[in-house]
């Protein structure tokens, strides 16, 4: 009996997990952009003291961790679970900095999705009454991501218009059961529901066109859960993606549309608010670390102040690898989302 399920694909937390803390580590150039001032530390150097831009993207993955952590006077000793991934082969930053945390760990893909994913199934362990209290992580590079997807940057390559610049950043949220007295960052924030998302795939083979890839995804996870949950758009103060950035924005609202819903005046994207217009990104930002930093360092904080009230964080992610594009495959899309309420 599925008695905590509204429709097929989303779930309605009975104890709604509360946000307790959160914390964001972000590179120089995202630190220049419009959100620098929100986030807890912003690196001068992207390889952090380390010889290569993969150990540092660890280190950001470990640290953001413990310093959400340390905020409310928690040790690593004291999680249940950590849940997290981030966009390298085999998702070794999340693995590697596990094994410094020494906590119980869920490895998760789901490229940029990653963020959404974590918080969904956190959640779940702690309604489910399986965990008390867990962290939810991911984190991207950028130097690291173009060395893997895309060309060395030593080659210095121009970008077409649609292109995106993966976020250097990482960002974690500490979820703990209902009624949780401990010490708190926040107090108001809870994660009333999740809706799964579909892998939905129109056919891109751009891997410099992110935002189209993960668009259709996003519009369908968006529909599946106002349709779940019998909600229309004007019961969220804003439906946020992950990194859909400048063009895949414009084809989200098109594709929304085409679903009967006018998103319009209430979407933000993640990728968007991180850069400004004159850091000439092209088309915004993207990465793991891009709507896991903006959530744990902007949009927890605005809903614990009372300038929202409940949003739809929807987090999208392009499913590539290298080996796909080799096989001549097209990228599918995935966004998965949660409603982030404050009472």
């Amino acid at each position: 009996m599925k008695s905590k399920c509204a429709g097929k694909q989303t779930l309605v937390f009975s104890a709604p997990p509360q946000v307790i803390s959160s914390a964001a580590i972000v590179g120089e150039m995202e630190g220049q952009g419009p959100l620098g001032s929100y986030f807890d530390e912003v690196l001068t150097d992207d390889t952090w003291g380390e010889d290569s831009w993969e150990k540092a993207e660890r280190k950001m993955f470990e640290q953001t961790v413990r310093r959400a952590l340390e905020k409310v006077s928690l040790q690593t000793g004291e999680l249940d679970c950590l849940l997290g991934g981030d966009l390298l082969n085999q998702i070794i930053s999340a693995n590697f900095a596990a094994r410094e945390l020494k906590t119980p760990f869920l490895g998760l893909y789901g490229a940029c999705s990653t963020m959404a994913e974590g918080l969904l199934l956190g959640s779940m362990l702690i309604d489910g009454g399986y965990a008390s209290r867990v962290a939810c992580a991911a984190t991207s590079h950028f130097s690291t991501a173009e060395r893997q997807y895309r060309l060395p940057l030593e080659m210095g390559g121009q970008t077409p218009p649609t292109a995106q610049r993966t976020v250097t950043g990482a960002g974690c949220s500490i979820l703990a059961e209902s009624g949780y007295t401990g010490q708190m960052l926040y107090r108001n924030v809870f994660v009333a529901a999740a809706t799964i998302g579909r892998v939905i795939d129109l056919g891109i083979t751009d891997a410099s066109n992110m935002g189209a890839a993960m668009a259709p995804a996003a519009a369908d996870t968006l529909s599946t859960h106002l349709s779940d949950t019998g909600r229309s758009i004007r019961d969220y103060d804003l439906v946020v993606t992950g990194d859909l950035g400048g063009f895949g924005s414009e084809m989200f609202l098109e594709l929304c549309k085409d679903n009967g819903v006018d998103a319009e005046r209430r979407h933000l994207d993640c990728g968007n608010l991180i850069f400004s217009g004159s850091q000439k990104v092209d088309s915004g930002g993207s990465g793991c670390g891009c709507s896991a930093s903006v959530l744990n360092a902007y949009l927890l904080e605005r809903i614990e102040q009372g300038d929202l009230r409940r949003i739809f964080f929807m987090a999208t992610g392009a499913l590539m690898s290298p080996t796909s594009g080799m096989q001549s495959e097209s990228i599918p899309g995935i966004a998965h989302g949660v409603v982030l309420e404050r009472k």
